[in-house]
C-alpha cells in the first residue's frame, strides 16, 4: 500500500537531517576560538556528542511503551534544547560566559536526541519491511550520511560569512547551532504523521518500488559528490542552485507512494497486502485467502531462508545478550572499525587546519557524500545477491570494509591534499558501510523484539572509542604543539610521531 512506501519516505527525510553531530567538524575550529578551548577540551566536546549514545537505551525503552510519533518529538525537543541554548548564548555574544561543563552537558543532550530519531527510523524500517529489512534500512540510513552535506549547503546559501575572521568564526558557529536546533524539530513535526507501523506481508511489487528508490538514491549520491568536489568554484556551482537541486532529490522518493496510490485507485486492489485490514476488493480478498491457505508455510520458509528474522527462542534481552561471546566480539570489532573512522571524521576540522587546509566545509561535505555511498553499498549488494539467490556474510563484509580503511590511514602520512581527500573519502565510505551493516547484524544476532534497546547498547562503543582514541590524538597534538611554543601542531609531523 501507499502508506508503507510513504513511511519509508518519512524516515528518509528524518535520516537526512538527524546526524547533526556530523557537521561539528565544519565549525569546531570556530567554536574552539570563541570558547578559548584547548585541543583536548575540543575533543571532549566531540566525545560529548557521541556520549549521548550511552543513554540511547532510554529511546529504545520509550519506543516499546510510547507511540513512535511521541518518541520522535521527544528526540527533536532534546536537540532543540541542547543546541538552542548554545545558540542563544552565542547570539547575545555571551558564549564565553557559558561554563565549559554546561556546554559539555548540552552537547551530550543534543547527541542523545539523535538516538531517539534513529530508533524510530530503525523500528519503522524493520517492522514495515520485515522481508526487505536490509533494503529498507540501507536505503534510509544512507541518507544519514548526507546530513553534513545538507547543513553545509544551507549555511553557504542562507548565512553569508563576513569579511573579518573573528566575525566569520562567530557567524559560522552561530549558523550551524541554529540549524542543528531548528531543522530536526521542523522535519520531525512534518514526518511524525507518516512514521507508523503498518502490518504488511511481502508483495511482488515491492521490488519495483525499491528499484525506483535505488535509482533516485544513486543519482542523489552522485549529485552530492559532484557538487562537493566542485564547491571550491562558486561560479561553476552556485550555492543556491546546489541547495535547490538537493531539495529536489530529497523530494523525489515521493514518486513511489504517489504512483502506488494511483495504481491502487485504478486497479481497485491493494498491491501490498495488509493483514487485519480491509482488503480493497473481492479479488484481493480471494488472493489473500488463497495465500493464507497455501502460502502460509511458504512465507514462513522464505523468512527463514532469507535470514532476516530469528526464531522466538533466539530473541534476546540485554541481560542475555551481554553474556554472549558474539556480542563482545561484535562490540570490539565495531569499536576498532567504524568508531575509529568516526573519530577521524569528528576531528576533520583540526586535521585540515593543521595540514594547512582552509576550506574545511568542502572536506566535510566530501566525507558526508562518500559516507552516503558507503551506507548504500551493503544495501545494493544485498539486493543483487538476493536476486541471484546468494547471501553475503555480514560479519565478513564488516571485516572487508576495514581493509581499505586501514590503508587510508596510512595514506594520510603523505602531506599532499590529494591524499587527504582520497583518505577522507575512503574512510567515509567504509565507516558508512559498517554503520549500515550493523543495524541488520544486530537484528539477526539478537532478534527484533528488543532491537531498540539492544542496538543502542551495541553502539555505546562509539562514545567509549571516541573518548579513548580522540584523547590519545589530542594529547599527541598538544605535545607537538607545546614543542613549537604556540600550542598548535602544524604540518604532517603531527601524524608521523
Amino acid at each position: 500500500m501507499a502508506l508503507q512506501w510513504l513511511s519509508l519516505v518519512g524516515i528518509i527525510w528524518l535520516q537526512s537531517i538527524s546526524a547533526t553531530n556530523s557537521n561539528f567538524p565544519a565549525y569546531s575550529s570556530q567554536l574552539k576560538l570563541l570558547l578559548s578551548l584547548s585541543q583536548l577540551q575540543l575533543n571532549n566536546l566531540a566525545f560529548a556528542s557521541d556520549a549521548g549514545k550511552l543513554f540511547g537505551f532510554f529511546s529504545g525503552m520509550a519506543a516499546v511503551y510510547l507511540p513512535l510519533w511521541l518518541v520522535l518529538l521527544i528526540g527533536s525537543a532534546l536537540g532543540f534544547i541542547g543546541y538552542g541554548v548554545q545558540y542563544l548564548f552565542l547570539l547575545t555574544n555571551n558564549i564565553s560566559a557559558l561554563p565549559y561543563s554546561l556546554v559539555f552537558l548540552l552537547t551530550v543532550l543534543a547527541g542523545n536526541s539523535i538516538c531517539w530519531i534513529n530508533t524510530v527510523c530503525y523500528v519503522i524500517a524493520i517492522e514495515n519491511f520485515p522481508l526487505d529489512r536490509q533494503l529498507a534500512v540501507g536505503l534510509s540510513t544512507s541518507y544519514q550520511g548526507l546530513s553534513a552535506k545538507i547543513y553545509s549547503d544551507v549555511v553557504d546559501v542562507v548565512f553569508k560569512s563576513p569579511s573579518s575572521s573573528s566575525s566569520r568564526a562567530d557567524q559560522r558557529a552561530r549558523s550551524y547551532l541554529l540549524l542543528n536546533s531548528m531543522v530536526p524539530l521542523v522535519v520531525c513535526l512534518i514526518a511524525s504523521p507518516l512514521v507508523r507501523v503498518i502490518n504488511t506481508a511481502r508483495s511482488k511489487r515491492l521490488s519495483g518500488g525499491f528499484l525506483v528508490i535505488f535509482a533516485i538514491t544513486i543519482f542523489t549520491g552522485t549529485y552530492a559528490v559532484i557538487t562537493s568536489l566542485g564547491s571550491r568554484n562558486k561560479r561553476l556551482s552556485p550555492p543556491l542552485m546546489i541547495l535547490i537541486g538537493m531539495c529536489v532529490f530529497l523530494m523525489a522518493p515521493l514518486v513511489v507512494p504517489l504512483m502506488e496510490k494511483i495504481r491502487e485507485n485504478m486497479e481497485h486492489k491493494c498491491l501490498i497486502r495488509s493483514y487485519g485490514k480491509k482488503i480493497c476488493d473481492e479479488s484481493s480478498m480471494d488472493d489473500q485467502e488463497d495465500g493464507e491457505k497455501n502460502g502460509g508455510v511458504e512465507t514462513e520458509q522464505v523468512v527463514k531462508d532469507e535470514g532476516v528474522l530469528v526464531n522466538d527462542d533466539e530473541e534476546m534481552g540485554v541481560k542475555v545478550m551481554v553474556k554472549r561471546l558474539n556480542f563482545w566480539l561484535y562490540f570490539f570489532v565495531y569499536m576498532f572499525g567504524a568508531t575509529v573512522g568516526m573519530v577521524y571524521l569528528n576531528n576533520l576540522g583540526q586535521i585540515a587546519e593543521s595540514r594547512g587546509g582552509s576550506n574545511t566545509s568542502s572536506l566535510v561535505s566530501l566525507a558526508s557524500s562518500f559516507g552516503f555511498f558507503g551506507r548504500l553499498f551493503p544495501c545494493l549488494l544485498d539486493y543483487h545477491l538476493f536476486r541471484a539467490k546468494y547471501k553475503v556474510s555480514r560479519p565478513a563484509l564488516i571485516a572487508l570494509m576495514m581493509v581499505p580503511m586501514t590503508l587510508a590511514f596510512f595514506l594520510l602520512l603523505n602531506s599532499s591534499n590529494i591524499c587527504l581527500h582520497i583518505s577522507t573519502a575512503t574512510i567515509g565510505i567504509c565507516t558508512g558501510a559498517i554503520t549500515s551493516i550493523s543495524v541488520s547484524t544486530t537484528a539477526e544476532l539478537f532478534g527484533t523484539k528488543n532491537f531498540g534497546v539492544n542496538h543502542n547498547i551495541v553502539v555505546t562503543n562509539i562514545p567509549i572509542g571516541s573518548f579513548l582514541f580522540g584523547d590519545m590524538a589530542a594529547l599527541l597534538y598538544r605535545e607537538q604543539g607545546l614543542a613549537n611554543g604556540d600550542g598548535k601542531c602544524m604540518g604532517i609531523k603531527c601524524y608521523q610521531t
